[in-house]
């Protein structure tokens, strides 16, 4: 089958395609057929270089929605199935970016059932790490929460998920943003900031990093959106960050949320598996209100 694999780090252009042997499912795994999966930051981050290790080969992709193709042992899904699964990992051989992948059964859930295998390519990595975020926060309804970068991906699913929850979100994003943050819940915009201590909590999925911290209350709460990139805590404030997990439970609930309109899934551009590098120079230029779609 073909992958996409970084085998030397670098710009776009370091996003190669190979062909390697089509994994085969072990007990408690099944292998997906790949009809979609969006390239993410995470994904540049990878080619680049950004967490090290050898200069193997690394897939590439953690978002993927496809049909069942072959179950091992003991896992419950059936060929034909179309499913949902993220496929985390910044170091393993194969990723999501591929005409095949391999999961653990417990990651993978139904497909919405009401958008196209496309648009459910954009929802695991960031409704996951949205949702995980939230659970970080631990906020009660009618809690103030900034979320910043209110307008991208893991952002726009943050003010969906708190608004449905009771909490009172202020959205943090471009002038232009306004409308569509306001559309996704928020009760109110801002695209500059809060009165300092005018929130309980933050979740930085813009990474404005410490700089967010002066609009959290006293003793509030800060999360992030990677791992080990927090600021430090100040004035009692809490902070921390996300490290997103494959959850087929959780990620079954979000499938729900899709269906009952309360997520937005929303598609920029698509490209063919031949163009991932293509993929991701434009993810790279920015300006996207939507996800960059791979179709193997």
């Amino acid at each position: 089958m073909r992958a996409a694999v970084v085998r030397t780090f670098g710009g776009p252009e370091a996003a190669e395609i190979v062909e390697v042997a089509t994994p085969e499912p072990a007990a408690g795994q099944v292998r997906i057929k790949v009809a979609a999966g969006a390239v993410n930051p995470v994904d540049l981050a990878v080619r680049a270089g950004l967490f090290g290790g050898p200069e193997a080969a690394i897939g590439l992709g953690w978002d993927v929605a496809g049909t069942v193709d072959a179950v091992g042992d003991g896992a419950a899904w059936r060929v034909g199935d179309e499913v949902v699964a993220l496929v985390p990992g910044v170091a393993d051989p194969l990723g999501a970016h591929a005409e095949y992948a391999v999961v653990a059964a417990d990651a993978v859930a139904g497909a919405p059932a009401s958008v196209d295998a496309v648009h459910a390519g954009t929802l695991p990595l960031n409704a996951l790490t949205a949702a995980q975020a939230l659970d970080l926060l631990d906020l009660a309804p009618g809690a103030k929460l900034l979320v910043t970068g209110a307008a991208g991906a893991v952002g726009g699913f943050a003010v969906q998920l708190a608004a449905r929850r009771g909490i009172e979100v202020t959205g943090h994003a471009r002038p232009r943003d306004e409308e569509l943050v306001r559309s996704f819940g928020a009760a109110h915009f801002t695209s500059g900031g809060v009165e300092p201590g005018g929130a309980d909590a933050v979740l930085d999925a813009a990474v404005l990093g410490a700089a967010a911290l002066e609009y959290v209350r006293d003793g509030g709460v800060y999360v992030g959106v990677r791992p080990g990139t927090q600021p430090a805590p100040v004035r009692g404030v809490r902070t921390d960050a996300v490290q997103v997990r494959a959850d087929g439970a959780r990620l079954a609930e979000l499938v729900r949320l899709v269906d009952e309109g309360v997520l937005t899934l929303r598609v920029a551009e698509t490209y063919a598996l031949a163009d991932t590098a293509k993929a991701h120079a434009r993810l790279a230029e920015g300006g996207l209100r939507g996800r960059v779609v791979l179709l193997p």
